[in-house]
């Protein structure tokens, strides 16, 4: 009985030796992730030396020239934007996992009439990655203060997911500074989701704090494609070198912890949305949803957007998109453009103030 009593106590000593570790190894590569994300943060700071839009490096998307630009916003938070063409201002509001890079199909089109601004969203892409401030009304003062630092006072506003949430903070915030509104495909407005509808894991997932990014590190790629392929009607229109391209902005130092943010944000978005209910918004919206979600399986006939939308605002028009997925900008590039350009009206008469 002797020898039995110290063999189990061995196993026991082990086994709390193991799970030890394990708790002190998720401490450290979260304080790692956090310390480098500061690293990075700082190293930033120093390299603009406090200027606001240094000299931009041009680019071509299908003959279309843009530029790379930097401006220091709220609480001196760095903002990176992409910016072309000439006329009223279309901004542009990226979702997650991706960055600026998600509107480069329709981006060259709209510049013909209008001046497209595409930034990063605070904590992605090339923007600086603050430790706080992902809810919808902190992010959407960055853009607010990106546009008047840009010279510009009304603007169209479009948004894809996570996007969707800052566009509509944005709105709210400021109706009269908004012309018009678009929203692409979230699964459903913090605080506005509609009953019965299909249940994302990832929500809960990227929500918990700490562990997502210790749990994905250096499988960024693997996790992140799941997305891309999963929620797309055509999963070839996201290719493995435009992958490669979101991956090496959410592998860097901070980049997921980042993106999680947004999701740990949500609850605060919901209160903030329900505050920003009480007035719906008065400009016209337009709700873009996808057709086809292969991951809440197949054809979807009552969008969590359009849904929350026609709470949110007076008028709205919504839109099924066909043939795609979650990833509308890429997966139906040509069909957006019709129907920006359409809802805009072709307009450039939006006033500016320089």
């Amino acid at each position: 009985m002797r020898s039995v009593s110290i063999h189990f106590s061995g196993k026991t000593i082990i086994l709390l030796i193991l799970i030890v570790t394990s708790i002190v190894l998720i401490q450290f590569l979260n304080q790692n992730q956090i310390g480098l994300a500061q690293l990075h943060n700082n190293q930033t700071s120093s390299s603009l030396n406090n200027q606001e839009q240094p000299a931009g490096i041009s680019f071509l998307l299908d003959n279309t020239t843009f530029s790379h630009h930097m401006a220091v916003v709220n609480n001196g938070v760095q903002i990176h934007y992409v910016i072309g063409g000439h006329g009223a201002p279309i901004v542009l509001l990226q979702g997650w996992p991706e960055t600026w890079y998600e509107w480069r199909h329709i981006m060259p089109a709209l510049a013909k009439n209008y001046t497209v601004i595409a930034p990063d969203l605070r904590g992605l892409g090339d923007s600086s990655k603050p430790l706080t401030g992902y809810d919808g009304k902190t992010v959407a003062e960055d853009i607010h203060q990106l546009v008047a630092k840009l010279g510009f006072k009304v603007i169209f506003l479009v948004g894809h997911d996570i996007g969707t949430q800052i566009a509509y903070s944005y709105a709210a915030a400021h109706p009269t500074e908004v012309k018009k509104l678009v929203v692409m495909e979230i699964t459903s407005i913090p605080g506005f989701a509609r009953p019965g509808g299909p249940v994302a894991w990832w929500r809960s997932f990227n929500a918990v704090p700490d562990i997502p990014e210790a749990l994905v590190q250096g499988k960024e790629l693997m996790y992140l494609t799941w997305f891309y392929r999963n929620e797309a009607y055509n999963p070839e229109a996201i290719t493995p070198a435009d992958i490669n391209e979101f991956v090496s902005h959410y592998s860097a130092p901070g980049g997921m912890r980042a993106g999680f943010a947004y999701y740990q944000a949500f609850p605060q978005d919901a209160i903030e949305n329900q505050n920003y209910s009480k007035t719906k918004l008065s400009m016209p919206v337009l709700a873009l949803a996808a057709s086809y979600y292969p991951v809440f399986g197949g054809n979807i006939s009552m969008p969590g957007l359009i849904y929350g939308m026609k709470i949110l605002a007076q008028d709205v028009r919504g839109v099924i998109v066909p043939n795609s997925g979650h990833w509308i900008p890429e997966e139906q590039p040509q069909f957006v453009i019709k129907q920006l350009a359409n809802f805009f009206g072709g307009s450039n008469s939006t006033k500016t103030s320089k």
